[in-house]
C-alpha cells in the first residue's frame, strides 16, 4: 500500500502509459506482438495488442483480393478479438477499483460520474496510436504522390493533437478519482453476439 503522502497519487501517468503504446505499437510492427508487463501496465498492454489485431484484420477484411472464405475467417477474428478488447479494458477499470478499495479511497455518494472509465480513454488512446503510426508511414510513403504525403502529414498534426488532449484529459480524470473526487465505476459492456445463449442466431441453430 503506498504511504499517507502517497496515497492519493494515481498509479499510472498517462504520458509514460502512451509512450509504452507507441512503442509497442512500433515493437509490434516487427516481431509478434507480447509483452513482459504485470499488474496495472500488463492489462494496459493486453488491451493494446487485442486492437493491434484488431487493426491488421480490419485491413485485411477491406481487400478486394481475399477470397470470400478467408473474408468469413477474419470476421471470426475480428468478433473475437473485439471481445477480448472489451474485456480488456473492464480488466484496466477492475484493477483499478480494487487499488482504490486497497487504498481506502471512495468519493462521496453525490460526486458525479465522468462520461468514461480511465480503461475506455486508454482503449481510445491505443487506436489513436495505431492511427499516427499508420499515417506517419502515409505520410513517408516513398510510391506516393507528394499531395498524398501532404495530406497524410495534416491529417498526422491533428491526430498529435487529439492524442496531446486526451493523455491531459485521462491524467486529470485519474487524478479526480484518486483524490475521492470521482467514483470509479465500471462500465459493463454486456456483449451478446459471442453469446450462444443470447445470440439468436446462435440458439435457435443449437435447437434446430
Amino acid at each position: 500500500m503506498p504511504s499517507a503522502s502517497d496515497r492519493h497519487v494515481p498509479p499510472a501517468v498517462l504520458g509514460e502509459i502512451d509512450a509504452l503504446l507507441e512503442a509497442l505499437v512500433a515493437r509490434w510492427h516487427e516481431v509478434e506482438p507480447a509483452h513482459a508487463e504485470t499488474e496495472l501496465r500488463g492489462r494496459i498492454c493486453d488491451l493494446h495488442r487485442f486492437n493491434f489485431l484488431l487493426w491488421h484484420e480490419e485491413d485485411i477484411a477491406r481487400s478486394p483480393d481475399v477470397t470470400d472464405a478467408r473474408i468469413a475467417e477474419v470476421k471470426r477474428a475480428i468478433d473475437r478479438y473485439n471481445q477480448a478488447r472489451n474485456d480488456a479494458i473492464e480488466k484496466v477499470d477492475d484493477w483499478l477499483v480494487a487499488e482504490l478499495a486497497t487504498r481506502g479511497i471512495a468519493a462521496p455518494a453525490a460526486a458525479a460520474s465522468a462520461t468514461e472509465t480511465p480503461g475506455a480513454a486508454i482503449d481510445r488512446l491505443s487506436i489513436l496510436e495505431l492511427r499516427r503510426y499508420h499515417m506517419r508511414e502515409q505520410a513517408e510513403r516513398a510510391d506516393a504522390t507528394p499531395e498524398h504525403r501532404e495530406k497524410a502529414a495534416g491529417r498526422l498534426v491533428i491526430l498529435d493533437l487529439q492524442r496531446d488532449h486526451l493523455v491531459a484529459a485521462a491524467d486529470r480524470l485519474l487524478t479526480e478519482i484518486f483524490a475521492g473526487e470521482r467514483p470509479l465505476r465500471v462500465f459493463r459492456q454486456m456483449k451478446m453476439y459471442n453469446d450462444p445463449a443470447m445470440n439468436p442466431y446462435l440458439y435457435k441453430a443449437r435447437h434446430s
